[in-house]
């Protein structure tokens, strides 16, 4: 013989309903204990729900509804908080501008400057933007990224003196101080072949140095000694739309280049000036996912690009590969007569950085996030 449990009968189970209490949420310890689980107990529950409401008085009801509003506001406030422990990317990036020197390399031991003060809050930031990026797109090709800012205090702290980028190391990448023209093998021709239209737009823009000291647009950088001048086109990933009125051609010439970094702060393009006795100081650049390219527009003798310890010189209309997270120094010794040193700078991608890792280095640490 089977024994099996007598049910409530539909009334029973129904009891509940002419007994509402003041809010309608609590139900009999003996109601809960004889629910069955079947879909005719799950059908009574609702049931008991909605009957529920329709016994509750008004003043309840606005009472839940004022605690679920506060609790939405809640978790939306919670939810759109970004860590504290960091200020923005392109703040950081900023130069000693702060105490008047402008894109120069002293070093200002300014809070805000990641150039000349580590913090701890910069690679919670880049996570963070990492993992909103894969959010978007993937994590797929992400590996090195990943690693590099999960690790970027080691890597940043175990590279030898020679070789010390300031605000981000890719893990992987080759590292040689100057790389040969074929790196960037279609920018480099190409900068080259327009060589005399960058030139002749230069010439036009340094005649305004006889009327004034420092023409609008121009920046003087602080050096031991001489001059350096710099007209910005692109100024960490930011464009400078007045000046690249005044460089029309030069300016579209940047937007046919394949590998120019134009989208995150590491990006930049300038004509770069030094006068006769001009030293800058020994410094390293941010990263080392970029190539810094110059093309010679005037070489005079007597000047030298040393990176990583190897000299070498700029030739008119010919472009100079080097990877400026290596420590670099320029130098003008040539005689007053000699007159400027210029090039025109510009940042391409390190060769073997990935499409991927390219859109995704861009997404990070693009300008102002």
């Amino acid at each position: 013989m089977v024994w099996v449990p007598l049910r409530p009968t539909r009334t029973d189970r129904r009891a509940p309903l002419h007994t509402p209490t003041p809010c309608g949420t609590t139900m009999s310890l003996e109601w809960l204990m004889g629910w069955s689980c079947s879909l005719d107990g799950l059908r009574d529950f609702i049931a008991t729900g909605i009957q529920s409401f329709r016994d509750c008085d008004a003043t309840a009801l606005a009472a839940v509804a004022c605690l679920m509003v506060l609790f939405v506001w809640y978790c939306y406030h919670v939810g759109r908080e970004q860590p504290r422990a960091y200020t923005t990317v392109n703040a950081l990036m900023q130069s000693a501008e702060a105490n008047g020197v402008q894109n120069g390399y002293v070093y200002c031991h300014s809070p805000e400057c990641v150039r000349c003060t580590h913090h701890d809050g910069l690679n919670q930031k880049l996570y963070h933007n990492l993992q909103e990026y894969a959010k978007r797109y993937s994590w797929s090709g992400m590996g090195r990224i990943h690693k590099g800012i999960r690790e970027q205090g080691r890597y940043l702290n175990s590279r030898p003196s020679i070789q010390k980028p300031e605000v981000f190391f890719l893990p992987d990448l080759p590292t040689m101080p100057y790389f040969s023209r074929d790196a960037q093998k279609h920018d480099v021709e190409l900068l080259e072949r327009n060589f005399q239209t960058i030139l002749c737009e230069f010439e036009t823009l340094y005649k305004a140095f006889s009327n004034c000291s420092l023409p609008q647009g121009w920046k003087m950088n602080s050096t031991p000694s001489g001059e350096w001048f710099t007209f910005y086109l692109v100024n960490q990933g930011m464009c400078v739309p007045r000046n690249c009125r005044r460089c029309p051609r030069t300016y579209r010439l940047l937007g046919s280049l394949r590998t120019c970094i134009g989208n995150n702060v590491f990006g930049n393009a300038c004509i770069s000036v030094l006068s006769p006795g001009t030293v800058i100081t020994e410094h390293y650049g941010p990263t080392n996912i970029r190539i810094r390219c110059h093309l010679g527009l005037k070489t005079p003798s007597n000047c030298e690009l040393v990176v990583g310890g190897e000299p070498q010189c700029w030739a008119e209309g010919r472009c100079l590969l080097f990877d400026d997270s290596f420590l670099h120094t320029a130098f003008h010794e040539g005689a007053p007569e000699d007159g400027p040193r210029v090039v025109f700078m510009v940042d391409l991608w390190h060769p073997n950085v990935a499409a991927a890792e390219r859109q995704a280095l861009d997404f990070i640490f693009a300008p102002g996030r």
